[in-house]
């Protein structure tokens, strides 16, 4: 099976810092509450930027450094939960922003964290009957907009942001993933039409016994897939929600030290935009590299997981 080959990446983050510190002021909560339970030291909120600033600046830079003009992608799929619009898609609009050419396949789709890493896999198929073969897709998301400020539970864990990647189909290669979802409006959940009514809902027991339950099968199910153990792999970069999360699967599994990422502490959790905000910044630090055998794992409302083991 072919596999999709990472070009580049790019991430675009608004110019707000909002730290715990911060939120105290008009919130029960404090730096060492928040960063104790979830490793969260900060978040981005949107002031003045939009969904679609964030993805066009995140969809910018990854196009400049993969080399690529406008006119060479065949599809563009923006991950959200959050757009701006209902209709029209991010995706449209970020065609029109970018120039694209009108025949690129532009949608939207909402797996909510997984959503980046679904936004791949239906990229990938589409590229077989793509008039072009490179692929955009971004993880785009204003979160800020629907979070209640008064629940110290939620608007502490949540923030604003995009990622992006652009990557074509390698014939010459193979990838392995792993799909799931799981019907659940009690665990996690927005509450809409309208802004009166939309804000996050979360049942953060049952939410963090379902994502280490998901994410340590999912990396089981690679692994097997791949033939390989744990600390075969080059890295681990999971959804950036919680990391007390990520370092129980990484117990568990018994994970080298460092093996799996974490960078929530400086952006919250980011939804869609977490994972290729998180693989933008591995390869700005140099830390990625050519041949690298990653694996990567979202999970989050829907329920819905995604996980996937590929070659950088």
């Amino acid at each position: 099976m072919s596999a999709p080959k990472i070009l580049a990446t790019g991430r675009c983050l608004p110019a707000r810092e909002v730290t715990n510190e911060e939120l105290s002021r008009t919130v029960d909560t404090s730096d060492e509450w928040v960063f104790s339970r979830t490793g969260i030291h900060a978040r981005r909120f949107c002031q003045e930027e939009t969904g679609l600033d964030l993805a066009s600046g995140a969809a910018r830079q990854a196009l400049e450094r993969a080399g690529l003009k406008p006119e060479d992608i065949g599809v563009c799929l923006v991950a959200t939960f959050s757009p701006d619009y209902a209709s029209p898609s991010m995706a449209c609009l970020l065609q029109k922003q970018l120039g694209l050419p009108e025949d690129t396949i532009c949608f939207d789709l909402n797996a909510a964290c997984a959503g980046f890493l679904y936004g791949m896999k239906t990229a990938h198929a589409l590229l077989a009957d793509s008039p072009r073969p490179y692929a955009l897709v971004v993880g785009s998301e204003v979160i800020s907009k629907v979070l209640d400020m008064s629940d110290r539970n939620t608007c502490v864990l949540f923030g604003d942001g995009a990622g992006a990647a652009v990557f074509q189909r390698d014939e010459s290669a193979s990838w392995h993933t792993v799909f799931g979802s799981r019907g659940d409006a009690e665990s996690i959940w927005v509450q809409g039409p309208g802004p009166e009514t939309a804000a996050v809902h979360m049942d953060g027991k049952n939410v963090f016994r379902f994502a280490v339950e998901v994410v340590e099968k999912s990396i089981r199910q690679l692994l097997e897939a791949e033939g390989c153990e744990i600390n075969d792999l080059d890295l681990v970069v999971c959804h950036q929600a919680n990391a007390r999360i990520i370092d129980h699967v990484a117990k568990k599994l018994k994970a080298r030290e460092g093996l799996f990422y974490k960078n929530m502490a400086r952006y919250g959790n980011t939804s869609a935009a977490s994972i290729p905000m998180a693989l933008d910044e591995l390869r700005e630090n140099g830390v990625l590299k050519s041949g690298m055998r990653v694996l990567t794992v979202g999970f989050g409302g829907g329920l819905t997981w995604a996980g996937a083991l590929l070659r950088w």
